[in-house]
């Protein structure tokens, strides 16, 4: 995913929930700030390419689904989806995050060596000052939803969850399935509700720019608005 092809898509979400851009930007200079010269992760190293990727999600179905993460080639897992599947056993390639609940598991997964794609957005400059310095730079993988500037880049996406997918997607991924996604669960808060709309938009056009059809969207693609992308 190229910047000029996302920022239609990211100035409707910021449209739609009332973001100022300017905050992503402030996040993002404050990001490259933290890091300095550090190196960061780069992303190849996954082993993405042709690979059998699980996005994994924080929804109630994802002990239940663990074992379709444990058989993919490459694990990724949105937020706290990550301690819950350490804790059924099943060991997570790399997180994907923006420090909003378990901060703490990235410091520990990047001190053990495991990547974190750590994400800056306007209103989490705080958990970024508080947090950044202290995971090992070498397994993070900076990124922004705006424009992005190295060493923070932007591979399209909004939420954890489906960042997860575009990331996977820009390596070169040879197939994508999705344990833990719960587009209707009824416990989320409306703002969470609305962006779980924005994370199934976003699925949709992912897949058909794949040509590849996810099975989370199954029963759902002729409610599904599309994105209006380039």
């Amino acid at each position: 995913m190229e910047f000029h092809t996302w920022e239609p898509v990211y100035a409707d979400i910021l449209d739609d929930f009332g973001y100022p851009r300017d905050g992503d930007e402030r996040a993002c200079d404050r990001f490259i700030e933290l890091l300095g010269d550090d190196s960061t992760y780069d992303p190849t190293a996954l082993g993405l390419d042709g690979a059998t990727v699980a996005i994994a999600g924080a929804g109630p179905s994802l002990e239940a689904e663990a074992d379709r993460a444990a058989d993919a080639d490459v694990v990724l897992a949105a937020s706290t989806a990550a301690d819950r599947l350490q804790a059924a056993g099943v060991a997570v390639d790399c997180m994907v995050t923006d420090l909003d609940k378990n901060a703490d598991t990235g410091r520990e997964l990047t001190t053990a060596g495991t990547p974190v794609v750590a994400h800056a957005h306007g209103d989490n400059i705080p958990a970024l000052e508080a947090h950044i310095p202290t995971y090992e730079s070498e397994f993070v993988v900076p990124t922004t939803q705006a424009t992005p500037a190295p060493p923070v880049r932007n591979y399209g996406g909004f939420t954890d969850g489906d960042r997860a997918a575009f990331l996977a997607d820009h390596f070169g991924a040879g197939s994508l399935v999705f344990p833990g996604w719960d587009f209707d669960d009824p416990s989320v808060t409306d703002e969470k509700r609305q962006k779980l709309r924005w994370a199934e938009r976003l699925l949709f056009w992912l897949e058909q720019r794949r040509d590849e059809r996810f099975g989370v969207l199954d029963g759902r693609r002729d409610a599904i608005e599309p994105v209006a992308a380039n």
